[in-house]
């Protein structure tokens, strides 16, 4: 079984088979990559770490990071330890196209998913994309209330309003954000969009204003990338991806599902999550990159956002 991933620098999965960047993702790009908005000067950074096999390190403590802001290093006020943080979760199901054949087993995958890294305290929502976004469920802290509205999602034959979509989950975020608090979108589509008021470059921006991880899953295997049409909706998931420090997976089968949504577990479940204070306190909209590293252990591979923009109020 063999797994496609974007970004490239996913140790994590190293099955997967790297490209370079495509051109939609390149064109799409804000100054930098992996970009979050913040309302405060408190900067909350997911981080994930790997070895060189790709396993997740999960034993890493606080004085083992460092980061700096804009190049200057700068003190991490706090450390949530390797997946203890809560999360926020909004799955979002295209239930048109490509994914319509499967569709059970897609139901299936997502609850078994949802079993695997729902705790007490997390919270979910779930949307629908088709002509027009379909909000299933608001954020809740039931696992089983989660569970029911996956249970009654149903494929359709309907257009594809794919951005508008990604959009309206972003917005299901709660306002403003819980304090040591992850908030991951996780997507099941082929990316595809007929039928959106909305473009690439606003997605982004919304995903980024959400404080938002982005993981997208496409069933259509690597056979999209001899299509026009699917390779550039495969080229928008890997940019909302690359912009949010999450990662765009392309299936070769149906069965790979299961081990797709088991990685995305398994990385939420060993992410920490590093907070610090900018050393900047203006909201003046400027971007401000981001840099971690673990020093001492040079050869562990680091995915982080990369940067984010400080804004004056709400993020949206």
């Amino acid at each position: 079984m063999s797994l496609l991933a974007r970004p490239c620098v996913l140790a994590l999965l190293p099955v997967f088979l790297h490209a370079s960047p495509c051109s939609l993702a390149c064109q799409a790009q804000q100054p930098q990559a992996g970009t979050i908005r913040v309302s405060t000067s408190l900067v909350q950074v997911p981080v994930s770490v790997t070895d060189a096999e790709g396993h997740a390190v999960k034993d890493l403590q606080l004085e083992d990071f460092s980061i700096a802001e804009n190049g200057s290093p700068v003190t991490i006020a706090h450390f949530g330890e390797a997946g203890e943080t809560r999360l926020e979760i909004v799955l979002v199901f295209d239930n048109t196209g490509s994914v319509f054949l499967h569709f059970a087993f897609d139901q299936q995958v997502a609850a078994d998913f949802l079993r695997s890294v729902f705790r007490p305290h997390d919270a979910v929502g779930i949307l629908c994309i088709g002509s027009a976004p379909e909000i299933l469920l608001n954020q809740t802290t039931s696992l089983g209330e989660a569970l029911k509205s996956l249970s009654q999602l149903r494929p359709s034959l309907a257009a594809t309003a794919f951005y508008d979509s990604v959009i309206a989950a972003a917005r299901l975020f709660h306002v403003p954000m819980d304090p040591d608090t992850r908030r991951v979108q996780i997507v099941l589509s082929d990316g595809q969009d007929n039928l959106s008021n909305q473009h690439l470059e606003d997605a982004i921006r919304e995903v980024q204003q959400a404080d938002c991880i982005f993981y997208s899953i496409n069933p259509g295997g690597p056979n999209v990338r001899f299509n026009l049409v699917s390779l550039r909706g495969q080229q928008a998931m890997e940019a909302l991806a690359e912009q949010t420090g999450g990662v765009a997976f392309l299936a070769d089968k149906k069965e790979a599902l299961g081990e797709i949504y088991g990685r995305i577990a398994t990385e939420l479940k060993a992410q920490y999550l590093l907070s610090y204070y900018s050393p900047d306190a203006k909201m003046d909209g400027s971007f401000r990159r981001i840099g971690v590293g673990v020093p001492k252990q040079p050869e562990l591979r680091v995915r982080a956002r990369q940067g984010y923009y400080a804004t004056k109020g709400p993020a949206r």
